[in-house]
């Protein structure tokens, strides 16, 4: 398997990188590591709350329009 992947960013944004990484005294790599964490952890809690929506509008009945036909003897 080829890890290698090819990155293309804008002028601005390298610039951003530079600046960012002189005033905070990081690397690069740390920070679009840490970039990416975050965007990976935010997309992963929207998409569970997606499917958390998506599950509820399937149980759109209320208590009693789910049990009306209901024969509990």
């Amino acid at each position: 398997m080829n890890d290698s992947i090819k990155i293309e960013f804008k002028q601005s944004t390298v610039e951003n990188l530079q600046l960012f990484s002189e005033m905070l005294k990081k690397d690069i790599n740390t920070m679009l590591e840490e970039a990416l964490e975050q965007y990976f952890d935010n997309e992963q809690k929207r998409l569970m709350e997606k499917n958390i929506n998506d599950e509820s509008a399937m149980t759109n009945l209320d208590f009693d329009e789910f049990w009306d036909d209901v024969d509990l003897d």
